[in-house]
């Protein structure tokens, strides 16, 4: 997710809305959502209204992967790590059972593993640091009016295209086919494997930041926003971690369970970059990519009947609205982007939206809802992208970004 911070407890005592901005989210819902159960289904507005809801989620929960790893590396805290592997294990208890229960329709977020699958992670985490934020963060981000989030955006929807050009030649290179530890270990053997593997990095993590600094720090978890109360913290302040996993949790595998498919971001981007192609002549049904029968439908149909992108916008809208009822809408945007930051946003998109493709998705569609389908590739995603985090951070004072 992103580095952008979210509200924190240093509310004005007046509580002030920015009425432009909830009207307008508010009407972009409205007539978005009237446009899709028009166009298709029921069903689709409900997953619209669950995208928005995971943007508000993400705004005020400050659940940020780009965020969460670099203070475990550059402070040595560990909170916000910790709340993502919570995240991961409560998911994938809920979510591992439903997609192996016989019900028709389920597919689970599974991929190969090979050269594509390392170099796309890699490159996935190092544009997190330098673009600013993930698939979900560049997402809320921009609809919380993030200037400098909206040029990553842009190269990162690039970057899709690029990748989805290349994927097939990638996906030649050495490995092999997916591997769900359901196939090996059953869905008790597989949950307990996944829980024992998030408890021992939970553990490695609380380790460095005991050794730096003496204890652990826990409070992030629960509610402990002196001065404010139940709904002001809810609709203006920064929410506990707890809130965010039970929201994310629920989000996704109510995902799972209305769409057929787990939560994912970035195919929605591929999509998008690939129509604006089109629109301007570019015939994409050349690219080997653009002709297997997923892809070659998303780019026939509508948006709107493309269960990422509904959610994408909503996911947008509902960062927007919790922006708006904040008084923190454009907050972070007050400083002109130029030079070096500039250039990290255009290298941080291209490598995000590249290495997503060649990744098979984003800290979303690959790590959450790979964990969640007991998918192996998907821990191997999170070491190589953490590694490649790690390398971005340390780049990140040469582009002049803080750490």
């Amino acid at each position: 997710m992103s580095e952008v911070a979210a509200p924190t407890s240093a509310i004005q005592s007046t509580w002030q809305v920015d009425r432009f901005v909830v009207v307008t989210a508010l009407v972009g819902f409205a007539l978005l959502g009237g446009l899709i159960w028009l166009e298709t289904a029921p069903f689709m507005v409900v997953l619209f209204a669950i995208g928005t809801v995971l943007g508000i989620a993400l705004y005020h929960g400050a659940f940020g992967f780009t965020a969460g790893w670099r203070n475990l590396v550059v402070h040595k805290r560990g909170a916000g790590m910790r709340a993502q592997l919570l995240l991961f294990g409560v998911t994938s208890i809920v979510m591992v059972p439903l997609l192996y229960s016989g019900q028709p329709g389920l597919i689970g977020a599974v991929a190969p593993v090979g050269t594509s699958l390392v170099v796309g992670s890699f490159m996935f985490g190092l544009g997190m640091q330098l673009g600013g934020g993930c698939g979900s963060g560049t997402l809320f981000t921009v609809g919380a009016g993030n200037l400098r989030m909206i040029i990553t955006l842009v190269f990162f929807i690039i970057g899709t295209v690029l990748g989805s050009i290349n994927l097939p030649w990638w996906l030649d290179q050495p490995g092999f086919d997916p591997v769900p530890l359901v196939a090996s270990f059953g869905v008790t053997g597989a949950i307990v494997l996944q829980l024992v593997g998030l408890l021992l990095i939970a553990r490695w993590v609380s380790r460095i930041e005991r050794k730096a600094h003496g204890q652990v720090a826990s409070d992030e978890l629960l509610w402990k926003q002196k001065g404010q109360g139940f709904w002001r913290t809810l609709v203006t302040g920064r929410w506990p971690f707890t809130w965010a996993i039970l929201i994310l949790a629920a989000g996704n595998i109510l995902t799972l369970a209305i769409g057929g498919a787990p939560w994912s971001i970035t195919f929605a981007f591929n999509v998008w970059g690939a129509k604006a192609l089109q629109a301007i002549g570019v015939d994409m049904g050349q690219f080997e990519f653009w002709q297997w029968e997923y892809p070659a439908m998303a780019l026939k149909d509508s948006l709107l009947t493309n269960i990422p992108s509904v959610m994408n916008f909503g996911l947008l809208l509902g960062a927007m609205l919790a922006a708006g009822l904040a008084n923190r809408f454009n907050e972070s945007s007050r400083n002109k982007l130029q030079g070096r930051p500039f250039l990290a946003a255009v290298v941080g998109g291209l490598l995000l939206g590249y290495g997503a493709r060649l990744g098979f998705g984003c800290n979303i569609g690959a790590l959450f809802s790979g964990i969640g389908s007991a998918s192996l590739h998907a821990w191997i995603w999170f070491a190589c992208a953490f590694g490649g985090s790690y390398i971005g951070i340390r780049l990140r004072p040469w582009f002049r970004l803080p750490n």
